[in-house]
């Protein structure tokens, strides 16, 4: 009994520190102004405020390329990536008569279909309205959907350590747990209508009916993922079907193959596009997505840790897991 009372003067005294805090900024705090895409205003070097993608941006006054960051796992969002602010952002650079192309910078594993195909699809708008470049550059990997986005670019380069390809789709997985179920004695029953409504459960077996549904579903994803390389690439459904046994390439092996264009350093990527492309006379500027810490995720992070539980860990834990690189996800 003493120590849950203890634990409920902690919560109280949380709860109390987090509503000071949250006075003290909004008071002191300077009005929200308009930054260049990614950037935050910082006051006293932290801000609990949460700025949504989309608001108006301050964009560069001379002529730019903009190096755009994509970064962890392609899905709606987390921590590196957030999927409302990469099409923001590629819109705003469309409408920017300042932004001269695209360099695309990519560390990512990959990530979900639908996002990976609405980003690369987004890219494409851009060069078809504006008539400018986009180029891409793999840093220490851009596979699978990180691979898929880059075949908007006009042209591919790598870092010579950097690693793609997978060029592959996985949907789901099937778990059969009724013969566990039997030994422990345990018996379920899901009432349904629709004879495959219910597949994937774990306590019915797969039929061969629901196996070539779910193998559909992966055959029409594929052939789309194949079809947008061949087309970006120049190659024919044949050759790449031949690449896209879903394995990981080096740099070096995608250039040998015709995945990529080049092997070099970032800055000799840049050079070339500006050669290419007759932008000498355009700076480089970084377009980045930076997560922020809102009050509402600071004071569950702050209430599960006076609780006994480290909600922080938690996330960082979620965030690390190695998600397969182009997938489906309900």
């Amino acid at each position: 009994m003493k120590k849950t009372n203890t634990r409920g003067l902690v919560v109280l005294i949380v709860i109390a520190a987090i509503a000071v805090a949250s006075a003290a900024l909004s008071f002191f705090r300077p009005a929200q102004e308009s930054r260049p895409a990614g950037a935050f205003p910082r006051p006293f070097g932290f801000s609990f405020g949460s700025i949504k993608p989309g608001r108006k941006r301050l964009f560069p006054q001379d002529d730019y390329i903009a190096k755009l960051h994509i970064t962890g796992i392609i899905t709606e969002a987390n921590r590196t990536y957030n999927q409302a602010w990469l099409l923001d952002t590629i819109a705003d650079l469309a409408d920017d008569p300042n932004n001269t192309g695209i360099m695309l910078f990519l560390d990512t594993p990959g990530g979900s279909v639908y996002q990976s195909d609405e980003a690369y699809l987004a890219l494409m708008d851009y060069k078809e309205t504006t008539g400018r470049p986009v180029y891409a550059y793999i840093t220490q990997m851009s596979a699978s959907g990180g691979y898929y986005i880059s075949c908007a670019a006009d042209k591919i380069y790598g870092n010579r350590n950097g690693l793609t390809g997978s060029i592959g789709v996985i949907f789901g997985s099937s778990i059969d747990a009724t013969k566990l179920l039997d030994t422990i004695g345990i018996k379920t029953k899901t009432f349904h209508a629709g004879r495959n409504k219910t597949m994937l459960s774990p306590d019915e077996p797969l039929t061969d009916e629901q196996a070539a549904i779910m193998q559909s579903i992966a055959d029409e994803a594929y052939a789309q993922f194949t079809g947008i390389v061949a087309q970006s690439r120049n190659m024919t459904d044949k050759t790449v079907r031949a690449l896209a046994d879903g394995r990981i390439y080096t740099t070096t092996q995608a250039a040998a193959n015709g995945l990529i264009d080049g092997v070099c350093t970032f800055d000799e990527a840049i050079e070339r596009m500006m050669d290419d492309e007759g932008l000498e006379d355009s700076d480089v500027e970084d377009f980045e997505y930076e997560y922020r810490e809102t009050l509402s995720s600071l004071f569950g992070t702050m209430l599960s840790s006076a609780l006994g539980t480290n909600a922080l860990t938690k996330q960082l834990e979620r965030a690390s897991i190695s998600y397969p690189a182009y997938y489906f996800s309900w």
